[in-house]
C-alpha cells in the first residue's frame, strides 16, 4: 500500500527535517511538498540537522506548486485538523479508521493514501480540508491540544505502521547462566555461616533461624554459579577484614 506525507505551505525549514525524520523511523519514504516558504528548502542546514540521517528520505522528496500534483495517484485523504469543519469530512480518530482503511484494502498494493498537514500558523484551509475524505485528530489534552507539526507526522505515521502490521521491537534473549546445584548452595551456606560468625553477627551458640532463612531466600533467589562465586567473594571479604582488624 503506498504512502505519501504532504506538507502544505510549510513555513519552517526544521519541520521539514523533523518530519522526514519521523518518516524514516516508520519506514515510509514518500514526502511531498506544497509551495513551501522556501524553494530550497530541502537543501537548507536547519532542515539537513532536523532529519538526523534520513537524507535519502529528503532526496527522495518533491516540491510542486498545487495540491493536485501532491494528491496524484492516491486514492484516500486523510487531513489533519484540530478544530472539525461544519462541512467536508467525518473526523475521526486515527486508530480506529487506520485499522478498517488496512484491513479493506491490505493486499492493493496500488492503493495510494495521502495525510496532509497544514501550515504551522494558519493549519489547513477549508477548501483543503473538504478534498479529502477524512478529518484526523489526534486525542489530546482538551485544554492543551496543539502538537508541533512534526509531532503530529511522527504520531500518524507510528499508527499508520501500526494498522499496516507494524515492527518487530529489538529484543535481545539473555544468554542461559546455569543456575547453582544443591551442593555449591550448601558450601555458600557453609562459608557464609563462618564469615558472619567471625564478624560477630552470627552467635554459633544461638543461630536460631538466620540460616534456614539465608538458605530460602537464596532457593527464591535461583542463585546462578556466577552469583555464587560473587557471594562467597563477599564472604572472604568479610573474613579477611577481621583478620586485619585482630
Amino acid at each position: 500500500m503506498k504512502t505519501r506525507f504532504i506538507l502544505l505551505n510549510t513555513s519552517h525549514a526544521g519541520n521539514v527535517g523533523a518530519t522526514a525524520r519521523a518518516m524514516k523511523v516508520m519506514g515510509f519514504t514518500d514526502l511531498v511538498l506544497v509551495a513551501p516558504r522556501w524553494d530550497n528548502v530541502l537543501r537548507r542546514e536547519e532542515t539537513i540537522q532536523r532529519a538526523s540521517g534520513a537524507l535519502d528520505v529528503l532526496a527522495n522528496a518533491r516540491i510542486v506548486a498545487t495540491l493536485d500534483e501532491a494528491i496524484d495517484g492516491l486514492h484516500h485523504l486523510c487531513a489533519t485538523a484540530m478544530t472539525p469543519r461544519d462541512f467536508g469530512p467525518p473526523t475521526l480518530e486515527p486508530r480506529p479508521h487506520f485499522a478498517a482503511l488496512a484491513a479493506e484494502h491490505r493486499h492493493d498494493a496500488d492503493f495510494g493514501v495521502g495525510f496532509l498537514f497544514g501550515s504551522e500558523r494558519f493549519g489547513m484551509r477549508n477548501e483543503d480540508v473538504y478534498r479529502c475524505h477524512t478529518c484526523l485528530s489526534i486525542p489530546t489534552d482538551p485544554k492543551f491540544g496543539s502538537l508541533n507539526l512534526a509531532a503530529a507526522v511522527q504520531v500518524l505515521a507510528y499508527d499508520w505502521r501500526q494498522a499496516l502490521g507494524g515492527f518487530a521491537s529489538l529484543q535481545t534473549s539473555p544468554v542461559p547462566t546455569p543456575l547453582a546445584d544443591a551442593q555449591q548452595l550448601a558450601g555458600l551456606l557453609d562459608h557464609w555461616q563462618q564469615s558472619l560468625t567471625a564478624i560477630g553477627f552470627l552467635d554459633p551458640e544461638a543461630p536460631k533461624k538466620l540460616m534456614p532463612r539465608l538458605n530460602q531466600l537464596f532457593n527464591r533467589a535461583q542463585v546462578t554459579q556466577e552469583e555464587i562465586h560473587i557471594l562467597r567473594g563477599i564472604a572472604k571479604a568479610m573474613s579477611q577484614s577481621v583478620q586485619k582488624d585482630a
